[in-house]
């Protein structure tokens, strides 16, 4: 089953945009675009009158002051004298009007001021039209018109000098909401490669959601590929985890490893399910001694909480690692608060190899009084041996005795044979030992 790489997308994809420029051109911004552009000979555009710039910085008064329906009533009370006004001055009342329903959210409206704007084509600064273009690419983003948002981003791109990665970036999320992966993958490609030409920092979101789409592509090794360069350049949890469950599901179980080792040095595993992760995959990798330090670390620090399963895995842990007597206090404490009596079982394994036959007993009966054991013949098996060893046949041969009907009541002929030998065993050794009685 692939491994689902959590990324969360929805708080990302809004950094991912620009800056919406909330088109807050103001007089002395236009003014400044007007000089520029006559300064440059690029475009010459109808000169603003002084009457003109009066008004339009009253109304900029007004949006300072976020008087909103002052603003709109100074600008509407211009437009019903628009034959007065050349393009240049339309395209600065309606680019007022554009930034007056931005700021109220009103994003239709706001869209279609942006657009009157420009309409009036060469007649308003360059700067300002570019600006605009830019703005209603990125406003046609937030209503979900994407391929208004594809077109007016094109055409910026056109008339714009020499632009940098971001409108590639912009581009490749507008495609990513259009789910064409491929195209986006191709802009965010192109973004990227456009920042390391000029030296400039990629952006970790950059990589983030050029992560995502070669992982929906289910291009795995570009997946990792990235995922290797977010953890050497952005070191986090959630990349070193991702890049190992990657590893993980590509047979790269070594690497996998490796990377939750790291990442578990570096300090950013410190969730309980990453912690018990690593532990599960030390054991996979027969290196048990190093799963318990990192169980025994987690619990103590109160990072894993000390449940019935986790003990029991610290346990098992320890157990293979040949540390029985690291073992065995952790499974008392663990069949202590288990509703079952599997982890008494267990331990009374354990007590009968350290010849602890007294506590073997003791678990023996908490296995029995708990129930839920897998096979209850095989606990009063190891309970008989450990009276056995207690010299204590009676009893010994009454938990052999117990095994057997258990064995033949669930149709186990091969226990049954074991625990009838050892009652005949029992019986004969008692019988030795009474004639040695009766000899003396």
């Amino acid at each position: 089953m692939k491994t689902i790489i959590r990324l969360t997308f929805a708080s990302m994809l809004l950094t991912l945009l620009p800056a919406l420029l909330g088109p807050e051109l103001g007089l002395d911004q236009a003014y400044a675009e007007e000089k520029e552009e006559q300064k440059q000979k690029t475009r010459r555009v109808p000169h603003m009158s002084e009457q003109t710039y009066k008004k339009l910085a009253e109304a900029q008064e007004a949006l300072d002051l976020k008087d909103w329906a002052l603003a709109r009533e100074v600008l509407m009370r211009m437009l019903e004298r628009s034959r007065r006004y050349n393009g240049n001055e339309i395209g600065q009342i309606r680019n007022m009007l554009g930034y007056l329903y931005f700021a109220q959210e009103d994003y239709e409206r706001a869209l279609r001021e942006y657009k009157l704007v420009v309409a009036q084509g060469d007649k308003i600064p360059q700067g300002l039209e570019t600006t605009t273009l830019y703005t209603i690419a990125q406003l046609s983003f937030v209503v979900e018109k994407y391929d208004d948002a594809l077109h007016y981003m094109n055409v910026w791109i056109s008339k714009a000098n020499n632009p940098g990665p971001e409108p590639h970036i912009f581009m490749g999320q507008v495609y990513y909401q259009k789910k064409d992966y491929l195209n986006a993958i191709y802009q965010i490609d192109k973004g990227i490669s456009i920042a390391q030409a000029r030296g400039t920092a990629v952006k970790e979101n950059w990589w983030q959601l050029l992560t995502f789409l070669y992982y929906e592509r289910e291009n795995w090794p570009k997946v990792l590929e990235i995922l290797e360069i977010l953890v050497e350049e952005f070191p986090k949890r959630d990349y070193w985890v991702q890049l190992a469950g990657v590893q993980g599901q590509e047979g790269m179980e070594k690497e996998q490893v490796y990377s939750m080792e790291a990442a578990y040095a570096a300090g950013f595993l410190t969730r309980e399910s990453d912690l018990i992760s690593l532990a599960g995959l030390l054991m996979q990798e027969e290196v048990p001694w190093r799963a318990a330090n990192v169980m025994k670390k987690g619990i103590d620090e109160e990072k894993i909480e000390r449940t019935r399963k986790n003990l029991q895995s610290l346990g098992q842990a320890y157990q293979l690692a040949q540390e029985v007597d690291k073992a065995i206090p952790v499974f008392e404490e663990a069949g202590e608060i288990a509703e079952d009596g599997k982890i008494y079982e267990r331990l009374a394994h354990l007590y009968l190899e350290d010849d602890e036959f007294k506590k073997c007993i003791a678990a023996a009966d908490g296995a029995l009084d708990k129930g839920g054991v897998r096979k209850k013949h095989t606990v009063y098996t190891v309970k008989g041996m450990c009276e056995y060893n207690l010299d204590r046949l009676t009893k010994g041969r009454r938990s052999f005795v117990s095994c057997r009907n258990e064995a033949r009541r669930v149709k186990d002929s091969s226990n049954q044979r074991i625990c009838q030998r050892w009652i005949t065993f029992i019986d004969r050794e008692a019988r030795r030992r009474r004639q040695l009685d009766s000899a003396i």
